[in-house]
């Protein structure tokens, strides 16, 4: 008993597949209630502008919990967990590297509302805050 391969009508598939297309193209040039055309892809909402990244005003103090021990159990809420806890992302992080990579990193920026952009200054900024840095210096001596 041998099977032969089934064989395809080529022309036909193409002319059902120009059809299909035809009534997808139609049925986006169909006017919408606004009047306007469908053939355009909506647009996602733009994100919500975020500061540029900017440096620290505080210091970590990572030798908080150095040389402690603490006794871990598993109904601790998460702000008394061993490891290091974030306020902003509300996450423990087990090791001082690891907090600070998560400080630094991306989720934690967009949580203080700032993209991982910094912002471009032109030479004559440069100047005002080397005088700047210049005028306080000297004001210490």
């Amino acid at each position: 008993m041998a099977e032969e391969r089934r064989s395809w009508d080529k022309a036909e598939f193409a002319a059902k597949a120009k059809t299909r297309l035809k009534d997808a193209y139609d049925e986006l040039r169909k006017p919408t209630k606004s009047g306007g055309f469908r053939d355009r892809q909506p647009r996602e909402p733009l994100p919500p502008s975020r500061a540029f990244l900017k440096g620290r005003d505080y210091t970590l103090n990572m030798e908080e919990k150095y040389g402690k021990t603490q006794v871990v159990t598993a109904n601790l809420p998460a702000a008394q967990q061993a490891g290091f806890y974030c306020k902003v992302c509300d996450c423990v992080v087990k090791d001082s590297a690891n907090y600070l990579d998560h400080i630094n990193g991306k989720k934690h920026q967009r949580h203080l509302g700032m993209c991982m952009r910094v912002e471009r200054v032109g030479v004559e900024q440069v100047r005002e805050k080397f005088a700047e840095l210049r005028r306080k210096r000297d004001a210490e001596q």
